[in-house]
C-alpha cells in the first residue's frame, strides 16, 4: 500500500523528466520556420526628400501591399522581420553566416545595392541585404510589376550578383520567408 501511494508523488516526476528530455531545445535556435515570421516590413526612405514610407507585408495575407516608386529616384530600404509584436530581425543577424536575401524586381527595372554594416554582413563577405539602395530607372515595365523578397536560409553559397531580374542567388538552403510587394508610380 506505502509503494502505491509513492509511485502517485513519483509519477509526475518520471513524466516531467521525460517531456523535459524530449523537447525540441536542442534544436538549433537559429532557425526561423515561416510560422516564425508574421511581417516583413520595408521601410523605404526617399534619399532626396529624406520621407519614409513604411510597407507592411502580412504573411498569408490575401492582399500585398503596393511599394509607390518614381522612375529616376534613389531609396534606402531597410528590411524588418517580425513575429507578432516581437522583432526577428535581430535573430538574422545573429545567424547572419546561415541566412541571405533574394530580391526578386519582377517586370520592373531597379538597380539594388547591399549597404549592410558589419552587424548583417556574413563572414564570407556576402552582405545579407538587410539594408540596401534602389536605383529606380522604370519602377512599372509591365502589367502586374512586382518585388519577391525571400529570405533564405543555410545556402552552401550565396552571390550577390544580380541574375536577370533578381540580386541575389544561392545554392542549397530553404526559405525561411517570402514576400511579394506591387509596385506602382
Amino acid at each position: 500500500m506505502k509503494l502505491l501511494k509513492n509511485i502517485k508523488y513519483l509519477l509526475p516526476v518520471f513524466l516531467s523528466f521525460i517531456a523535459i528530455s524530449c523537447s525540441r531545445a536542442d534544436e538549433d535556435e537559429d532557425v526561423l520556420s515561416q510560422e516564425d515570421i508574421s511581417n516583413i516590413i520595408l521601410n523605404v526612405k526617399d534619399d532626396a526628400t529624406g520621407i519614409s514610407q513604411t510597407y507592411n507585408y502580412t504573411v498569408n495575407s490575401a492582399t500585398n501591399p503596393m511599394i509607390r516608386l518614381t522612375d529616376g529616384k534613389s531609396y534606402t530600404v531597410e528590411t524588418i522581420f517580425k513575429n507578432g509584436n516581437e522583432d526577428e530581425t535581430a535573430s538574422i543577424k545573429a545567424a547572419k553566416d546561415e541566412h541571405f536575401l533574394i530580391f526578386d524586381f519582377q517586370g520592373s527595372v531597379i538597380s539594388l545595392t547591399r549597404t549592410d554594416d558589419e552587424s548583417s554582413t556574413r563572414s564570407d563577405g556576402a552582405k545579407l541585404g538587410l539594408i540596401t539602395k534602389w536605383n529606380v530607372i522604370k519602377a512599372v515595365n509591365s502589367p502586374s510589376p512586382q518585388l519577391v523578397l525571400t529570405l533564405i536560409h543555410d545556402a552552401t553559397s550565396v552571390n550577390e550578383a544580380q541574375n536577370g531580374t533578381a540580386f541575389g542567388t544561392v545554392e542549397g538552403g530553404e526559405t525561411d520567408a517570402m514576400a511579394s510587394f506591387g509596385i506602382s508610380n
